[in-house]
């Protein structure tokens, strides 16, 4: 088979490995596909990347002040990034307005830290979700994140909603597999995952929730490149297990532990001292696990932990309407634990201290 002088000099400039000088001979992949193929992950994305719980103000407005303390907090924290908006609340029950705000605070409260700020991007469909891309290209965040859309009803869809993402920004995109209460589509195909990383350097970047997790999570591993990079999730239930397995850092809404977090990234990190992994993880579990036995879901108890570390100023929340509809006006909720319940949390909440980090972002000279 002839190669061209072009076909070799693309070789060479992306280093001519075996498998990719293999895949060349072949003649299986346009030289676009190799380099998007060979390019690497960003050093960037990867680590903790806690979701930004959404403050609510006793009337139910958001607090765009406490949004903007929770990314300091963040920051502080140690945390590779942060993310916001992405957990339902505030991608289905927020206004288009409140989420363009939103972005524009957390971009105003991140200039200049160190932890790397990813804004969610989706919408119910194409249109509505490049409404918040362009928006949020206008303000320079490392990198975006996004879920199905809530219309898709077919691979294709999803296809089409992210390539058109794809070419709307340079910046890594890390994909969900999961959508919003809406969406009744199909589970990314990892085919699908693999096609568009590579297709396009900055994409590759997966946030792994769709069930069967644990096969799912091993056939993305086994598929870098062109997968560069998969985050474990829900809630960090099997992040210990998946980080074993290969995942590169947990996106989940538990920013308010985000000091946990970056201890038990660490540790992952070095792999020098196991037991205190094993310790620092199972203290964090326990706190999370708090959502099966009290009231209030996703957030639940850990607004109590917002407020006792000195960022929420209340526990209110935004609901769903009937059947997770979305409600025409806010339909909001203060959070009420019985002294039982505050006891437990505290209980638990004890084990963490020999992994929070002392003091605060909002003292003194912090």
């Amino acid at each position: 088979m002839l190669i061209s002088r072009r076909q070799l000099l693309g070789a060479a400039l992306v280093g001519a490995t075996g498998i990719l000088g293999q895949t060349l001979l072949q003649g299986g992949e346009p030289l676009t596909g190799l380099l998007a193929n060979a390019a690497a992950a960003d050093p960037k994305i990867q680590g903790p990347f806690p979701i930004l719980t959404t403050p609510f103000t006793a009337s139910g407005a958001v607090d765009f002040d406490v949004l903007a303390n929770q990314a300091r907090f963040v920051d502080w924290a140690g945390c590779s990034g942060m993310i916001w908006p992405q957990s339902g609340d505030s991608v289905d029950l927020l206004t288009h307005d409140e989420k363009l705000q939103g972005m524009e605070v957390l971009a105003k409260a991140t200039r200049g830290l160190r932890t790397a700020l990813c804004l969610g991007v989706q919408g119910k469909d194409t249109g509505e979700m490049l409404t918040f891309a362009k928006h949020a290209e206008t303000l320079a965040p490392a990198a975006l994140i996004s879920r199905p859309p809530d219309s898709g009803k077919t691979e294709d869809d999803l296809c089409q909603y992210w390539r058109a993402l794809a070419l709307a920004t340079k910046r890594p995109v890390i994909l969900q597999t999961t959508g919003g209460v809406a969406y009744k589509g199909p589970i990314p195909p990892l085919k699908l995952l693999s096609d568009l990383g590579r297709e396009f350097p900055h994409f590759g970047y997966v946030k792994e929730e769709a069930q069967p997790i644990i096969a799912r999570t091993r056939a993305l591993l086994a598929a870098r490149p062109p997968i560069r990079r998969v985050f474990s999730a829900r809630g960090g239930l099997g992040w210990l297990f998946e980080s074993r397995l290969g995942t590169e850092g947990l996106i989940t809404e538990r920013a308010m532990y985000g000091d946990v977090l970056t201890r038990i990234w660490e540790l992952q990190q070095s792999g020098a001292d196991p037991a205190t992994l094993r310790d620092a993880y199972s203290k964090f579990i326990l706190m999370t696990n708090l959502n099966e036995t009290h009231p209030g879901g996703l957030r639940g108890v850990h607004l109590y932990v917002w407020k006792k570390r000195g960022v929420f100023k209340t526990l209110v929340s935004r609901q769903y309407g009937p059947g997770n509809s979305t409600p025409a006006t806010p339909i909001c909720s203060e959070l009420k634990l019985a002294p039982e319940d505050i006891a437990e949390i505290e209980h638990r909440f004890e084990g963490l201290k020999p992994y929070l980090k002392p003091g605060s972002p909002f003292a003194p000279g912090a």
